[in-house]
């Protein structure tokens, strides 16, 4: 597959965004109906939605692009692959290794951008990006993806940010850019401090610069509200906080800004999991009342910014994060006492936070997943979870209403050399392609960079480093 950036010509630049995500309260009609409005019509009663939830069993699918069957999916559903660790780029570069956090950030008539974290860290492929922090020490950071919606194919991609470490999540803004996060507290050779939030256009040139006010940690994962402009925190650690970003100016976040942690009304360090190590069990539903505390050592130079907010609740590696309709919903990726991962959902005008899934095991039940990260929202409302717990073959998994999981994908790669030189040749990989990726299992790699547009639900395969565009019969189950 060739590499070619498609001139999208004069059409106006667009942030992407969709009429869901403006809501603050109740339904916009069934076919665009929130994750929590399902949750409300379940607990009062009301009928079921007129589908069924799954999308039935999966089975293995060929990828269109080379012919490979890469993961399992429900009958109906395709997909392709692209950016291959080692494809050429559109700059001339070979892609990066260690897909992770993506979004769609903006458009262009039918082109849209999709920002791709690589969570390269002192190793890696090497690349060059127009905006660079420290690249003496550093390949982490970011690649700008193009993609045709009418069809159907990706048409390039290019070098967006690097000198970074440890890219691993991020969140899209609502004026057209990615926050990309660096889950590191490294410290470079010649004293340069990693751990920061950095801002990558869909459209022009990052600068290559921290947002300094958004503090110091292990990040994770950002969500942004499209109303207020708060942008709401993890970061992957135990014990780990929630915090929000409240910017001096809406959408320009290096104008600077307050930093603030979760706490629980009237209790002081609250345990969500992960405080001390002892791992509490709450059933889902739970609610619970919420204050911020303000973080007073934002850069963290007399230890964590955990530290420096007294009394803020605590959580096992807080990691995805997602905003949709009035309410931000995070992921403890190991929290719970079985350890596999709880999902909560915040909700700013109550100032309420609520436990929506506990996970009960590692396994295929109604209730489980393997430690969840990134999280998603689908346009008709359903959940997505990416798995990162190293069960084989990991999975995606739908959130129902009742507080239930269902399988929507596998990860079944397994490769053969031979495989992947039919790879290398179907993605025109000038030999890098099966130079750098290595034949054999991959299926216990995690999934991760979920996000939606429109009828495509965009995915990475960390390891080799896959990026898919799926698509298919939507309207037969709940995402």
């Amino acid at each position: 597959m060739t590499d070619q950036t498609r001139d999208p010509g004069t059409d106006e630049v667009r942030p992407v965004c969709n009429r869901r995500e403006f809501i603050r309260n109740g339904v916009v009609g069934v076919a665009s109906i929130s994750f929590a409005a399902m949750l409300a019509r379940r607990e009062a009663g009301a009928a079921q939605l007129p589908y069924s939830e799954d999308y039935g069993p999966v089975a293995p699918v060929n990828d269109l692009t080379t012919g490979l069957p890469l993961i399992a999916l429900p009958a109906g559903f395709t997909y392709r692959s692209f950016g291959w660790t080692g494809q050429p780029m559109s700059d001339g570069q070979l892609t990066p290794s260690r897909h992770d956090g993506m979004a769609v950030v903006a458009a262009k008539a039918s082109q849209i951008v999709l920002v791709r974290n690589h969570e390269q860290s002192t190793d890696g492929v090497a690349f060059n990006a127009p905006a660079a922090y420290d690249p003496t020490y550093a390949r982490g950071g970011t690649t700008n993806v193009l993609f045709d919606t009418v069809t159907g194919k990706f048409t390039g991609s290019h070098a967006s940010l690097t000198g970074t470490v440890r890219n691993c999540d991020g969140g899209r803004t609502y004026w057209g850019s990615w926050l990309s996060c660096e889950e590191t507290g490294d410290v470079s050779p010649a004293g340069v401090r990693h751990g920061w939030i950095f801002e990558v256009p869909g459209y022009g040139a990052a600068t290559g610069q921290p947002l300094y006010a958004m503090g110091k940690s292990a990040w994770e994962a950002v969500a942004v509200d499209p109303i207020t402009g708060i942008v709401y925190q993890t970061e992957d650690a135990t014990p780990s906080a929630l915090y929000k970003f409240v910017p001096n100016h809406y959408g320009k976040l290096q104008l600077g800004g307050t930093l603030w942690a979760l706490k629980v009304a009237g209790a002081d360090d609250f345990n969500f999991s992960g405080l001390n190590d002892v791992y509490l069990d709450f059933p889902a539903g739970t609610t619970w009342d919420v204050e911020w505390v303000q973080v007073t050592d934002v850069e963290a130079l007399n230890g964590r910014v955990y530290d420096s907010a007294p009394s803020r609740a605590a959580f096992a590696r807080l990691e995805g994060a997602y905003y949709d309709s009035g309410k931000i919903y995070f992921v403890s990726t190991s929290g719970g006492v079985a350890r596999q991962g709880q999902v909560f959902c915040y909700d700013p005008n109550r100032e309420a936070l609520t436990m929506v899934f506990n996970s009960a095991g590692a396994g295929v039940g109604n209730n489980e997943a393997n430690n969840p990260d990134t999280i998603t929202v689908s346009p008709r409302g359903g959940i997505v979870l990416c798995e990162d717990g190293g069960n084989s073959p990991q999975r995606l998994r739908g959130l129902t209403q009742d507080g239930g999981t269902f399988i929507f994908a596998e990860n079944r790669m397994n490769f053969t050399a031979a495989q992947l030189q039919q790879a290398d040749t179907a993605l025109n990989g000038l030999g890098q392609v099966a130079k750098l990726v290595s034949a054999g299992n991959y299926a216990n790699t995690e999934w991760c960079g979920a996000c939606f547009y429109d009828r495509w639900l965009f995915a990475n395969l960390q390891t080799p480093g896959i990026t898919l565009a799926i698509t298919g019969p939507w309207d037969s189950g709940a995402l």
